[in-house]
Order: structure tokens, then C-alpha cells, then sequence
């Protein structure tokens, strides 16, 4: 069954209510919702616009202590390309994987599973030591995907944004499209070569003066 995000005044809009599931040991939740690109996911010259469109997908499977997320993220990209400026947009799909531990003490972790302290100081001492915790929160009732989208997103990123790789820019003298234009160029000066020039002339002057 989807699950769809529920309006609470005390959550933000990338949170899942789960309580029904993390109360429950091997349930699972699947997930399909779309949500608001959170804002830093790049800049405005090439990322995700904040508040647009991100498709999640995936299931919440309820361990003993939290939560684990597997699923994939789509959203649209738009920006400029790094050589030519030409503006580009293209669909982008993200895997994400995550664990989302419910953020208790070590007593209350004790109490709920009932195994001593030292079975739950190593599952507390595992949740800090473990890539890609994004905790619970609202007490445990509810996952937050803003981290994580935004984690993903970032990573998923080109350092260089490019329109296609073999992108020939822009000419770096006049701004001409190199892509349009591919055998644009520019006569070359060397200005090296040019009190050997004046000297050429010089000469050729003296010598039709003398009539040689």
C-alpha cells in the first residue's frame, strides 16, 4: 500500500508518519510520494530548483531499532552548460539507501528490547558509526527525507555541467559559439616578430633608394 504524507503542524513537509511501522519488527511501508526539492541541492547556475517536483519510491523495512530505506529519487535538473552557457535540463534517477534509527537512550533502548545494556549500547554505539543515518524524529513517528534528498542529489551532481562531452565552448576572444561555428578562428599575432618586420621594411626602403 502507498503511503502518502500526512499534514502535522510539528513536521516539516519531507516527513513520513511511520509509528505504525518502527512499532513493529520485520513490518515494511512502502513508499511513493512526491515531495518538494529541498533548497542547496546546487546553485542557480545548475542543480535542482527548490520546490519542485522529486519522485521517491522505495520500501521502510522495521528493524529492531529503527528503520531501513532503500528506494530511488527522480527530479528534474536544470542549469547552463560549464564551455557554452547553452541552458540544459535533463531527468536524473538517484538510488538511496539509508538507515533511520530511532534516536532513544540507552535505558529506554534496554527496556524495549529487553536484552541488558550491553546488547544496546553496541546498536547505539553501531547507529553513530554507520553512512547514511538520517535518525527518526517527532520521538521516533516520523522519517524526514529533506537530508537525505538533498545528500543524494549533491552527490549525484557533475563537478562540470556539460550540454553533450564533446561541447566545444565558447571562443574565448569574440564569444562566438564554437559549436555552430567549429572552423571560427583567429588570425594569430606574434608580437615577437615585429621589430624583425620593422627592420625588413627598412631595409627594402634603403635598398630601392639605391636602386639595387
Amino acid at each position: 500500500m502507498s503511503t502518502t504524507r500526512d499534514k502535522h503542524a510539528n513536521q516539516s513537509r519531507w516527513a513520513v508518519p511511520v509509528a505504525q511501522t518502527v512499532s513493529q519488527p520485520g513490518e515494511t511501508q512502502e513508499l511513493d510520494v512526491v515531495f518538494p526539492a529541498p533548497s542547496g541541492i546546487g546553485d542557480d547556475f545548475y542543480g535542482v530548483p527548490e520546490g519542485s517536483d522529486i519522485h521517491v519510491v522505495g520500501t521502510l523495512d522495521s528493524l529492531v531499532n529503527g528503520l531501513m530505506f532503500r528506494g530511488t529519487a527522480s527530479a528534474r535538473i536544470v542549469g547552463r552548460c560549464a564551455r557554452c552557457l547553452k541552458d540544459i535540463s535533463h531527468d536524473a534517477m538517484v538510488d538511496l539507501s539509508a538507515f533511520m534509527p530511532v534516536t532513544v537512550s540507552k535505558a529506554a533502548e534496554n527496556d524495549r528490547l529487553g536484552r541488558g545494556s550491553k546488547v544496546s549500547e553496541t546498536l547505539v554505539d553501531e547507529m553513530d558509526e554507520a553512512e547514511d543515518v538520517y535518525p527518526l524524529t517527532g520521538n521516533g513517528e516520523f522519517a524526514d527525507f529533506e537530508a537525505l534528498l538533498r545528500d543524494a542529489f549533491i552527490q549525484a551532481l557533475p563537478l562540470i555541467p556539460l550540454c553533450s562531452p564533446d561541447c566545444k565552448g565558447l571562443c574565448p576572444q569574440c564569444g562566438i559559439d564554437l559549436n555552430k561555428n567549429p572552423d571560427h578562428h583567429h588570425e594569430s599575432h606574434d608580437i615577437r616578430w615585429d621589430a624583425l618586420e620593422g627592420l625588413k621594411q627598412q631595409l627594402e626602403k634603403q635598398d630601392g633608394a639605391t636602386g639595387e
